[in-house]
């Protein structure tokens, strides 16, 4: 299946961007070669209570497309000195480890702009797209919940897994994918979610469809000018009839216009006022933390979390066709071997390493 390419394309250890700089906290890295967190750590005193402040928190900002989200969740992290993850795209595992992103050949096989100039493709593209967007949120994800115990640094993301589902039920809602890739989607999400906490907190920006679909209609770029407004429209159905009420109740929740979301010192005063007193993070301890520590930080079982043997001509990849893209990826420029040990892009003293 296509999302096998999830891991097999996913290096060992590597390191995420710092992304947005802030003023508390590096982005936490880890490598391959080094010494990571694990059981010998927690014996020996490794604990992560202590480094936890009130801004200790993982906050997801969500909108319908064009919102503003992005904007209101890179002033909001500064303001809180917490760390900004812009949102995952198809090309998230090429950016995580600071690589040029490669094609889509290697990133989930999908595009973005097709599916908005082409949504009833008839090679399936458009359950691709979101089967692999729902995997690198996951990813994300798992990256911001290691930065958090790891650092105590709160992180503040653009959509999160828990959330994706509501592009799902508009593609189904708008005939873009089959009732059977609905179900796959489902099954897949409902072995791999629980193995998550909510985030602490949800910012909803809300602006009506016909106003996101009047802003796309100005973008320069063509495909998003072809988005239909219905889509919009059940993507904002979706958020207020699914995802918000059901959120809600393991997760704080704020909703904002787009006008008051521009509105940053608002929107960190009413943060201050919250109790975070609901949800599973407040029956958390150390213990359970190490082991959410261990979880997330090992991203390959991250990754075998969405993998189960379903056929669907969507996404199903014959054995000759993954061996062909599996030995092209090998022979791309320092991908035979582990970072650091390829001497075709000028790796050094391999044989000291």
């Amino acid at each position: 299946m296509a999302l096998r390419w999830f891991r097999v394309f996913l290096r060992p250890g590597a390191a995420l961007g710092a992304g947005t700089a802030v003023p508390k906290a590096g982005f936490h890295r880890s490598s391959a070669c080094s010494l990571r967190y694990g059981w010998w750590a927690y014996m020996l005193g490794e604990r992560t209570t202590p480094r936890f402040t009130q801004h200790s928190r993982i906050i997801t900002v969500d909108g319908n497309l064009a919102s503003g989200k992005g904007a209101l969740a890179q002033r909001l992290a500064e303001k809180l000195g917490m760390l900004y993850l812009p949102e995952a795209d198809c090309f998230y595992l090429d950016r995580r480890s600071q690589q040029t992103p490669l094609s889509s050949d290697f990133n989930g096989m999908c595009s973005l702009e097709r599916f908005y100039t082409e949504p009833k493709a008839a090679d399936g593209n458009s359950y691709r797209l979101q089967l692999w967007m729902y995997n690198m949120r996951l990813l994300q994800y798992a990256d911001a919940v290691e930065h958090l115990l790891s650092t105590g640094q709160g992180v503040i993301l653009e959509r999160s897994p828990f959330s994706d589902m509501v592009f799902m039920e508009a593609m189904s809602k708008e005939g873009y994918i089959r009732k059977e890739c609905v179900q796959h989607y489902n099954e897949i999400k409902g072995i791999s979610i629980c193995e998550f906490l909510p985030p602490h907190l949800v910012i909803y920006v809300d602006q009506p469809a016909e106003e996101v679909h009047k802003k796309l209609k100005q973008s320069t770029l063509s495909c998003l000018q072809a988005v239909p407004l219905a889509y919009l429209k059940s993507i904002e159905e979706s958020y207020k009839k699914s995802f918000l009420p059901q959120i809600s109740e393991t997760s704080e929740l704020l909703a904002y216009d787009v006008t008051q979301a521009q509105d940053v010192e608002r929107v960190a005063e009413d943060i201050e006022y919250l109790k975070f007193d609901k949800g599973p993070w407040t029956e958390q301890d150390d213990v359970s933390y190490h082991h959410m520590r261990m979880l997330v930080e090992d991203k390959r079982h991250v990754a075998s979390l969405t993998v189960i043997p379903r056929f669907l001509p969507e996404i199903t990849v014959g054995a000759h066709e993954f061996d062909e893209k599996y030995f092209q990826f090998r022979a791309l420029p320092g991908r035979k071997y582990a970072p650091g040990y390829n001497s075709d892009v000028g790796d050094k003293l391999i044989w000291l390493k």
